[in-house]
């Protein structure tokens, strides 16, 4: 009778989900209520009617990367990576471990049941048998079953840690996906301002090289100088170093692009859209900093690694309490094997223990120590994440807010300079001005150009990051279901695990 009663009483411990983990209580954000306003803030683009498209006070999470990038070879790109890259393969494999290790964690709940069955010979001296036999067989079959009991919530605490540890993992592959997206992005638009650098470039040689003709028609016939020679040389080799400058930075780009992709760019991308015709959403509202806490996979895996060591702390309570554990066998025993499931044949064992920890050499609280230290480290990186995405946040509309103003005066400026050397030129020409002034009309109106070109680049990379940091770059299209951070991805013959016995996860 005491049996069942403490075996009822231990189901109801366990039906309770007792634990001794402290109750979990969300630090404050470390951050003001409301990003930066005023100043360079106050500028935000806005839906206009020259062709800029607008996000419609969609939120990023609610974006999809094919509604925020309209170039369809960029969009190919990014398709390919998602299923090459291989960082994110390793993201998924972890998710696949981590989930793994949550299920052994959680076995360890349930009664184990394994059956047996053994041979056993023995020999007896004869002079100290009882049964004057000396060589004796023994035959077993049956029933092997053992379960501790988690009255205290040790393995609870440690089933939810596991848990919480395998979600964190989710949410690390989740970020891991939206900035794959994001870098894609970033590293096709800094391969097309190379382009455009090397038409530049390219522009000015041939310019450079044509004033280096007619100068040295000019010094050959006697009518110029050898300074103007020299000065004109001196365009064209710099204007031929640069051009290797941007040859090499332009392969360069493209190695990168294909390490992230994950294979050769393909040949038959569709044709894609010049750095200025990159029609990206401008107006995506930036809503209140609180609203990262559910936005931000960074911020939601800092909180489930919280979340494990606040169960930690459980487990390690735990280990100061009695350990109680039940352990039997069922079955049938017979000196032949013959004689195993005849009448009066049965066996069986029960054997209830307790252990209670009376001197550990201050180990156990010395782990409980650790787990409260552990505690506070995870309170402080899941402060750290909130205050980073403010901080890429509030600098990413500081940019917003300034870059459409700065390009604006630098396409002013680039025309000015043009306009300078085309006058310079026809001044020299017409013998009014000297070389030179042609020349730092020339080296000005190129170093515009290729700062209006870097300009337009951080512009647009501004505005990619922008969505990233707000959480966008998950989901495909607009409209569509978010998927669970944890949703397997099909990779074809390199597949990752199914996650069909996988815990629930939040998306």
């Amino acid at each position: 009778m005491q049996k069942h009663s403490l075996i009822a009483v231990a189901v109801a411990f366990l039906a309770a989900g007792c634990t001794m983990a402290p109750k979990y209580e969300r630090p404050a954000a470390p951050v003001s209520d409301g990003f930066p306003a005023g100043g360079v803030y106050s500028t935000q683009p806005g839906a206009t009617d020259n062709g800029t498209r607008s996000a419609n006070g969609q939120a990023a999470t609610d974006i999809g990367w094919r509604d925020f990038f309209t170039d369809p070879r960029l969009q190919r790109l990014i398709e390919i990576a998602l299923k090459n890259n291989r960082d994110l393969r390793v993201s998924v494999l972890n998710i696949a471990a981590s989930r793994a290790q949550y299920q052994i964690t959680r076995a360890e709940l349930f009664p184990t049941l394994d059956a047996s069955a053994s041979q056993s010979k023995q020999r007896t001296p004869r002079d100290l048998s009882i049964s004057g036999i000396p060589i004796t067989n023994t035959y077993s079959v049956g029933l092997n079953a053992s379960w501790e009991i988690d009255f205290f919530g040790r393995i609870q605490s440690l089933k939810d840690q596991a848990l919480a540890q395998y979600l964190a993992t989710a949410q690390a592959r989740k970020a891991a996906e939206i900035a794959l997206v994001s870098s894609v992005a970033d590293q096709y638009l800094t391969l097309l301002s190379t382009d455009d650098l090397l038409k530049v470039t390219e522009g000015t040689l041939k310019t450079a090289q044509d004033s280096y003709n007619i100068t040295k028609l000019q010094f050959d016939t006697g009518t110029g100088s050898e300074l103007d020679l020299r000065q004109a040389q001196s365009v064209v080799e710099q204007a031929q170093a640069n051009l290797q400058v941007q040859a090499r930075l332009r392969a360069q780009a493209e190695n990168a692009l294909v390490l992230l992709v994950g294979e050769p760019l393909p040949a038959d991308l569709p044709p894609g859209l010049p750095l200025n015709d990159q029609n990206l959403l401008t107006d995506i509202p930036a809503g209140l900093p609180s609203d990262l806490l559910q936005r931000r996979p960074d911020i939601i895996e800092a909180e489930q690694n919280l979340l494990a060591a606040n169960a930690n702390i459980g487990a390690a309570r735990a280990a100061f309490f009695p350990q109680i554990s039940l352990t039997g066998n069922f079955g049938t025993l017979s000196p032949t094997l013959g004689g195993l499931f005849k009448a009066g044949s049965a066996a069986w064992a029960f054997a209830p223990q307790i252990t209670l920890p009376i001197f550990e050499g201050g180990a156990n609280k010395a782990n409980l120590d650790l787990a409260n230290v552990q505690k506070n480290i995870q309170i402080a990186q899941y402060e750290k994440a909130i205050q980073t995405a403010f901080r890429e946040v509030a600098d990413g509309l500081a940019a917003r807010g300034t870059y459409d103003q700065e390009i604006a005066a630098r396409e002013r400026n680039t025309f000015a300079e043009q306009r300078r050397f085309d006058l310079s030129d026809l001044r020299y020409k017409n013998g009014v001005d000297s070389y030179l002034s042609v020349l730092t009309a020339q080296t000005d109106l190129y170093t515009a150009q290729q700062t209006l070109i870097s300009a337009r680049l951080q512009r647009l990379t501004n505005l990619v990051d922008l969505y990233q940091f707000l959480g966008g770059g998950w989901i495909e299209r607009a409209g569509e279901q978010p998927r669970p951070a944890d949703a397997p991805v099909d990779y074809g013959a390199a597949s990752a695990p199914a996650a069909a016995s996988a815990p629930s996860s939040a998306g």
